[in-house]
This record gives C-alpha cells, sequence and structure tokens, in this order.
C-alpha cells in the first residue's frame, strides 16, 4: 500500500470515531463567525451530532461566552450543545485573528468619556428589569447581557433606577476596554471619542467579533482610523441573522463620535 494510501485510510478512520455532541435548540444557526452578528451558513435540528473542529469565545449567550466551530467550518453557541462540561472540551481555534493585537501597557483608559457611556446608554435603551432584547437575549439596565437567572449576578436592586442603569453600565464598561485594548497593537493612536465609538461597538456586537474582525486588523496594519472607522462600522447592522434598522443608526452616531476630534488620548495610553 502507498504511503498516501495509508495516510488517506488513518485519516479517515480518525474521522469516523471523532466524538459529536447533539444540538438541544431546535433550530440551531450555524453562523460564518463566532457571534449572533455573523451570518447564518446553516441550521442544525434538535439532536443532531456535531463534530466540534475548536472553540473560541464570541457573543454571550446565557452566560456562556463559548463559540463551536463545526466540521463543516462554521460556528455555534456552545450553550445549544451538549457537551457534559461547563468549559472547553477542545483545543482553542489558533491563530492571531486579531491581527497582531495585545500590544498595550495596560495604561489605557479603562473607562469612557461622558460622550461614550451616554452613546451606549442612548441605543441600548433603558430596562429596569431583565426582559429578552430584540434578538432574545435577557438584558437590563442599559445593555447587561445577563449571566445568571434573572441577571441575579446584579448588585443592584430591581427595578433599576436610570442613575443605579448607569451606574451598572460603568461597571461593565472595563470588561470591554480591556478586550478591545488586547486585539490592538500599541502603534493605533486613538483619541477618547474615537476609543469610546469602538467601545460602544464592542460592546454591542461582542468582543469575539471584534477579536476576529477586518477593523481591527485594518487599524493593527496602520491605516488611518477615521477612514477604517468609516468603511467598516456601518457593515456591522445585522443581528438574529436580519439587517436592524436600529444597528444601521447606531453604527452613524458611532462614526459620528469617532470622527469628533479630540485632544485628549485613551490609546494605547490614557491622558
Amino acid at each position: 500500500m502507498k504511503l498516501s494510501a495509508i495516510a488517506a485510510f488513518v485519516l479517515a478512520s480518525a474521522t469516523s470515531f471523532a466524538k459529536t455532541y447533539p444540538v438541544t435548540a431546535n433550530a440551531l444557526s450555524c453562523r460564518s463567525g463566532p457571534g449572533t452578528s455573523y451570518a447564518v451558513k446553516r441550521t442544525y435540528a434538535k439532536g443532531h451530532q456535531v463534530s466540534i473542529s475548536c472553540q473560541t469565545s464570541g457573543t454571550s449567550v446565557n452566560g456562556n461566552s463559548i463559540w463551536d466551530k463545526t466540521s463543516d467550518g462554521c460556528y455555534v453557541a456552545d450553550y445549544y450543545v451538549k457537551t457534559g462540561v461547563n468549559g472547553y472540551v477542545t483545543s482553542k481555534c489558533g491563530g492571531s485573528s486579531g491581527g497582531g493585537g495585545g500590544g498595550s501597557s495596560g495604561s489605557y483608559c479603562k473607562k469612557l468619556n461622558s460622550a461614550g457611556v451616554n452613546l451606549i446608554a442612548q441605543w441600548e435603551g433603558f430596562v429596569a428589569s431583565p426582559k429578552p432584547d430584540p434578538i432574545g437575549l435577557p438584558t437590563v439596565g442599559y445593555g447587561h447581557l445577563c449571566q445568571r437567572k434573572n441577571c441575579a449576578e446584579v448588585k443592584y436592586k430591581f427595578p433599576l433606577s436610570k442613575a443605579t442603569a448607569k451606574q451598572l453600565l460603568n461597571d461593565d464598561l472595563p470588561k470591554y476596554t480591556k478586550c478591545l485594548a488586547g486585539y490592538l497593537n500599541s502603534k493605533v493612536k486613538l483619541n477618547d471619542n474615537q476609543w469610546a465609538a469602538l467601545t460602544s461597538w464592542t460592546f454591542n456586537v461582542g468582543c469575539g467579533n471584534v477579536k476576529s474582525s477586518t477593523l481591527v486588523k485594518r487599524l493593527n496594519k496602520g491605516e488611518n482610523p477615521n477612514t477604517v472607522a468609516s468603511q467598516e462600522l456601518p457593515k456591522w447592522r445585522m443581528a438574529g441573522g436580519r439587517v436592524l434598522q436600529g444597528l444601521v443608526n447606531r453604527r452613524k452616531a458611532e462614526v459620528k463620535l469617532f470622527k469628533t476630534g479630540s485632544s485628549k488620548q485613551a490609546y494605547p495610553k490614557c491622558q
């Protein structure tokens, strides 16, 4: 038997015995990337056995931010796959999809200026008590995505006031500035309005989507930030597999803030 034939036989044997996991959702969307903003490539029926090639982080779904890349080359939310564990069951998807990021020393602005906070609050909308957002994910306050049943992790009493909702938003923001800073290299220079606009986008689409975005890759290559933001942000207008006018309008507001001049630097060092 030729060597190539032996190799093919071994590969086929290994594939046939690959571990699979059942889908728990009635119709699980498999997307082009690890998040709900990515296009749906195919759908799996409840009970379908999926083979997971690797896992990565993305949009959090009911407290689970893991996304599974299936043997079909698309991504499903791990929340809807019965793997038997609360965590990774295989290796993380390889490659530096952030385009050479991670160059920040940690001295970037952890929080946002008032323009950024107000922009996020405006487009997320105020929700006093936990309820599903337009694509069915439970949220409260100004876009806080619930991590536990009934948002039990929130330290403020329900129903929230607009003041406590703003406090909750400010509590959440460092998580998003941290992941954004982790994907950008230190050659990228952003003022506080540009930083706020990108954090609003990150808050909306999730860290996993930002990491794999063309926007981050282009910034890391040294392209003009205003050009990149103007061209890339408007592309992020879909949720739940459809274009939402609210997202179209939000992206316009983010581009406008991004292009508003400021002498105060926010990344890689906070002034």
